[in-house]
């Protein structure tokens, strides 16, 4: 299966798509879109979502998986960021793509075992996970790379489960 991972941010949201099978993964792409604090919210939600749509055009994920919006001490931070999620979530209807929503401590702990991990150590298991020889220089396209890991991981688990369901049915 083929995921684009999305993590969320006004000036710069990450990017991420991996091929998977659920154990074994491989990066296809990664990076950002960046935006200037300077202009208007909605010039840089428009800018996210054209970015996003040119990755699933680019790319032709078959589902998306995005962080969940987490409580943050500055209000204000928060609404842009349920912002930029909720284009976000637009460009995945548009596109008729599945989305898995999971918390930055799901995500965390999926690909790092520790759900408090540092924004380095998700990026050094990145690579690892992806056997990547240079590195992914960004922490922004590292956590979008394993917000797709998480789910790739995620929807092995439920096929697997719904397999047992059926067989002890």
């Amino acid at each position: 299966m083929r995921i684009l991972g999305i993590d969320c941010g006004s000036e710069i949201t990450g990017y991420g798509v991996v091929d998977s099978d659920g154990r074994r993964h491989e990066l296809v792409v990664s990076g950002i879109i960046r935006t200037s604090p300077k202009n208007p919210l909605a010039l840089r939600l428009q800018q996210i979502h054209s970015g996003l749509e040119g990755v699933v055009r680019e790319n032709c994920p078959d589902s998306v998986a995005i962080e969940n919006v987490f409580y943050a001490v500055n209000v204000q931070t928060s609404l842009k960021l349920a912002h930029v999620r909720g284009v976000a979530l637009l460009a995945a209807a548009e596109a008729g793509l599945e989305v898995g929503e999971y918390s930055p401590l799901e995500i965390k702990g999926s690909v790092v075992g520790y759900g408090r991990a540092t924004k380095s150590q998700v990026q050094m298991m990145v690579n690892s996970l992806l056997r990547l020889g240079d590195s992914v220089r960004s922490f922004d396209a590292s956590d979008a790379l394993a917000v797709a890991l998480c789910h790739a991981v995620a929807q092995v688990t439920k096929s697997k489960l719904v397999s047992r369901r059926a067989a002890d049915a």
